[in-house]
């Protein structure tokens, strides 16, 4: 890429050498044993965060080692995926133009991603019972609720509907035995920008909306220097049969808006 400094072309090129890299041995492992093809892709995930020189920092308790469940997130940034995935095997919910895209949707699907069509009626009904099915077989899926990514600076309303997944999971088990599904609330804040606290204007520059393309914005994240990113984790909210997905959602939202209070005033919020 033109205009990028010497230390980003190596980072990019270092990126794209472990991409090309692994990406071959992710298809064998998808063919010969998929059970196993979470490893690559964090692997991956990790890389990315190593060469775009993002740091991830924890805030509260994450979901346990290797427990399933649906993780409910904000979403700011194609560079949520590198964040999350580095942090955890998980499976993620896109939007079926993605699959299209040139190289991302090839890894999207390498990493066994749930594509929603929203052009059709029934697919909020289909990606429900695939993510149910996920949820069932013990994996953990995240779910960008607010539907598009926002500008940096606030959360969007949450919908509800793709929520009716933790139902279709509860679903298949028997009616008495089957345990609620968790919902963890996930807030992903990027605070810090070359190393210092960033405001509203850093935030919104990395923030990927709109009609941003990605080759113009994965220049401004090289850019970027260090990248800080904060992961607060909310209570996991139990869904049972009996809760409705709507009011799941609500709590949801409201454990990420105020965990994002309190990263952007840095106080305790009541």
């Amino acid at each position: 890429m033109k205009g990028l400094a010497p230390g980003a072309i190596l980072r990019l090129t270092a990126l794209a050498m472990g991409m090309v890299a692994l990406m071959p041995v992710q298809m064998l492992v998808m063919r010969v044993a998929p059970s196993r093809g979470a490893a690559i892709p964090r692997l991956f995930h990790r890389l990315t965060c190593r060469c775009l020189g993002v740091r991830r920092h924890v805030r509260g308790t994450p979901p346990p080692a290797g427990s399933s469940g649906l993780i409910v997130a904000n979403h700011v940034s194609w560079l949520d995926i590198a964040v999350l995935g580095a942090e955890r095997p998980v499976c993620f919910v896109a939007k079926s133009e993605v699959a299209a895209w040139p190289v991302i949707g090839f890894l999207a699907k390498l990493q066994r991603t749930v594509f929603i069509d929203r052009s059709r009626r029934a697919a909020t009904a289909d990606v429900a019972a695939q993510m149910g099915e996920r949820l069932s077989a013990g994996e953990a899926v995240v779910l960008f609720a607010e539907g598009t990514t926002g500008d940096g600076t606030r959360i969007l309303p949450m919908r509800s509907s793709l929520l009716g997944a933790a139902h279709e999971a509860l679903g298949k088990g028997d009616a008495e035995s089957a345990a609620d599904i968790a919902v963890y609330p996930l807030t992903i804040s990027y605070t810090g920008f070359h190393g210092m606290a960033g405001g509203r204007v850093e935030r919104a520059t990395l923030a990927w909306y709109g009609d941003t393309e990605l080759a113009p914005h994965l220049k401004t994240v090289l850019r970027a220097g260090a990248i800080d990113v904060e992961l607060a984790w909310g209570e996991p909210i139990a869904m049972g049969r009996a809760t409705s997905r709507k009011e799941a959602t609500r709590r949801a939202e409201a454990a990420i808006r105020k965990a994002r209070q309190e990263t952007v005033s840095g106080r305790p919020v009541p």
